[in-house]
C-alpha cells in the first residue's frame, strides 16, 4: 500500500538526514523516550486516518494495520540506539512530523483506492 511505493523511500531518507539530531541531543527533555514518542504519535495519526476515511473496508484496515506494524519497526530499526532515552522537544517536533508524513502516505494511497 505504502511501503513499495517511492513516497516511503523519501520518509526514511528524510528520517536519515535528520539522524544528527539523535545523535548529539541537546535542548529540554519530554517526558517520553524516543520509542514512546514514535509509537504514540504514529498510532495518534493512524486513528485519525481510520476515523476520517469511512468508507474503509476491514480489509483495508487490516492491510493498513499490517504495514503501519512495518513502518514502525524500520523507524525503531533506525533509531534502536536512542530509543529508550528520553526524547528532546526537537526529537519529539521531528518524530511528529514524520507520523503525520506516513498519514500523508495513507491518505494519498486511500484516495487511489477509490478513484
Amino acid at each position: 500500500m505504502v511501503t513499495d511505493k517511492a513516497g516511503y523511500e523519501h520518509l526514511i531518507l528524510f528520517l536519515t538526514e535528520h539522524l544528527s539530531l539523535f545523535e548529539q541531543p541537546t535542548g529540554e527533555l519530554t517526558a517520553k523516550t524516543i520509542g514512546e514518542a514514535l509509537e504514540e504519535t504514529i498510532a495518534e495519526q493512524i486513528i485519525n486516518l481510520c476515523m476520517q476515511h469511512t468508507k474503509l473496508e476491514i480489509n483495508h484496515r487490516s492491510m493498513i494495520i499490517r504495514e503501519v506494524d512495518s513502518i514502525v519497526y524500520d523507524m525503531q530499526e533506525v533509531l534502536s540506539r536512542v530509543l529508550d532515552t528520553k526524547a528532546t522537544i526537537k526529537q519529539f517536533e521531528l518524530i511528529t512530523e514524520i507520523s503525520i508524513l506516513i498519514k500523508n502516505l495513507f491518505d494519498t494511497a486511500i484516495a487511489e483506492l477509490f478513484d
